[in-house]
């Protein structure tokens, strides 16, 4: 179990959408439409609704939201725990719902990983020193974390779920240098590099007085795109489904009577997607 097993989950999820690819145009739209609502609304909802796509369209998976009332219990970063069917094997799955550009992968909170790098003040080019800290426990635990992107352009209104090859990263990595703060930053990060030069990753500082955004292991959807791989085959545009924000908006004056008819509407409605899908 692990790593293997969310690459089996994550390639079948993309076999899925490369034959139905209107299954999570739709899913998409209607998470981003959640910005809308509010600026994080669509990430903790994202959650809810990838889950919901995995136990109505992947039949031989099952999902459950972890919820936030958990949070302080789980020992991994995961935000849903898909469960194959067959195996009876469980995955862990931190998903994450952000801008194209910088993700977070890991969020350190004890400040590990900079603490190993801490007394390198210089690049390190040496393979074999890399190989040793990359290698290290602390890494290795942030590597085996199951990161699922949802990564959008509200410009361009389009979408991509990207998953990091750590691994690829890992083999990839000629240098890691250090960066003082300084230019935009408030502490100082190490950035790892590949044989071109080109950007893989960095460990942001994360001590006492940094926030979410300053610490833990981060990449670049942009500057590190060959180490991602894309589960929608690229990007998927996406558009705002104002119903939607209107069904939420009387659902929250409804009764629980209401809700249960309005369930009932949608189960026929999924039904008849199933159906025209195949599935």
């Amino acid at each position: 179990m692990g790593q293997s097993d969310f690459l089996d989950f994550y390639q079948r999820l993309r076999l899925l959408i490369s034959k139905n690819p209107g299954l999570i145009t739709t899913t998409l739209s209607n998470i981003f439409t959640m910005r809308l609502v509010g600026n994080k609304t669509h990430g903790d909802l994202a959650e809810i609704g990838i889950a919901e796509f995995v136990n109505q369209f992947m039949y031989d998976y099952k999902a459950q939201h972890v919820g936030k009332d958990l949070f302080r219990a789980k020992k991994r970063e995961e935000d849903i725990l898909v469960s194959n069917e067959l195996t009876g094997h469980q995955i862990p799955i931190s998903l994450k719902a952000y801008g194209d550009g910088p993700l977070q992968l890991s969020t350190d909170k004890s400040s590990k990983m900079f603490s190993l790098l801490s007394k390198y003040k210089k690049a390190i080019e040496d393979k074999a020193e890399i190989m040793k800290i990359l290698n290290n426990k602390v890494f290795q635990d942030a590597g085996i974390i199951n990161v699922l992107p949802l990564i959008y352009d509200e410009t361009n209104k389009k979408c991509n779920i990207m998953v990091f090859n750590f691994d690829k990263a890992t083999k990839d990595c000629a240098k890691i240098s250090f960066h003082d703060k300084g230019s935009g930053r408030k502490h100082p990060v190490y950035r790892f590099y590949d044989n071109a030069g080109g950007f893989i990753m960095e460990t942001r500082y994360g001590g006492a007085t940094a926030n979410a955004l300053q610490r833990g292991l981060w990449t670049h959807t942009g500057n590190a795109l060959s180490y991602f791989d894309s589960v929608t085959n690229g990007w998927v545009d996406y558009s705002h489904n104002l119903t939607l924000v209107e069904l939420f908006s009387k659902a929250l004056v409804a009764t629980e009577a209401g809700h249960a008819q309005a369930v009932k509407k949608l189960d026929t409605d999924i039904e008849a997607i199933k159906k025209l899908n195949n599935l």
